[in-house]
């Protein structure tokens, strides 16, 4: 990752953590001020689905074309891409007590997005049990674009098919439907553009830690052998 897309991603996060803390937000209904969390959680969740989208590439790249680099790009983009995913859930229950009175509400959209959670969780216990180098792989790239497939109508589509407290979905409007303040877009804008930045750098990090280790696990059985 270039350093200035780094240093990119840092400033951005320090401007909307501190922007997104005293900045004027709209005063509306029910949010009031919980509505901050709007530059945290909805974020979490573009970083999430875009980390899970360069996974099922790098498993398309597979299919097409064996290697390990790919295999663990792809790993590593979804391994950070579920994290971001369980920090969205997170805020969103925080946001959730505040603004329906509990944690977890049963939404249509909090039970899809556990569920995607849960088949991107499988993903990971799929790895695990195959030690076959390629043949997990194979299967784990199979298995990827399945679980992409199946979180983009979980989270996206069939909540606003049902009843459902979120915004844009259920037929309640989204916030840029009633939210006319562009100062909640100056700070949410730059908030999903350092997130992802952020999610990529960690993964970039993470794909050079595991090469790393790779190197060293083949240098010692070099030397047992």
């Amino acid at each position: 990752m270039k350093t200035w897309l780094k240093i990119l991603a840092i400033v951005l996060l320090f401007y909307v953590h501190i922007g997104g803390l005293l900045m004027d937000v709209p005063r509306l209904n029910i949010l009031n001020e919980t509505i901050r969390a709007l530059y945290f959680h909805v974020p979490m969740w573009f970083g999430m689905v875009t980390l899970f989208l360069i996974s099922v590439v790098y498993s398309v790249l597979y299919l097409v074309n064996p290697s390990v680099a790919l295999d663990r790009k792809a790993v590593e983009f979804a391994n950070v891409g579920l994290v971001f995913g369980i920090l969205g859930m997170l805020t969103g229950m925080l946001w959730a007590n505040y603004a329906w009175g509990s944690f977890w509400h049963g939404d249509p959209k909090q039970n899809g997005a556990a569920i995607a959670l849960l088949v991107y969780l499988a993903y990971f216990i799929l790895r695990g049990s195959v030690e076959n180098e390629e043949q997990k792989a194979r299967l784990s790239a199979v298995y990827n674009i399945f679980a992409f497939a199946a979180m983009i109508p979980l989270i996206f589509i069939i909540p606003r098919l049902t009843s459902s407290l979120h915004p844009g979905s259920g037929g309640n409007p989204g916030f840029n439907m009633y939210d006319l303040d562009n100062r909640m877009r100056m700070v949410f804008y730059p908030a999903v553009i350092g997130w992802i930045l952020i999610g990529i750098w960690v993964t970039t990090l993470r794909v050079r830690m595991r090469g790393i280790e790779d190197k060293i696990h083949d240098l010692e059985d070099e030397k047992t052998h």
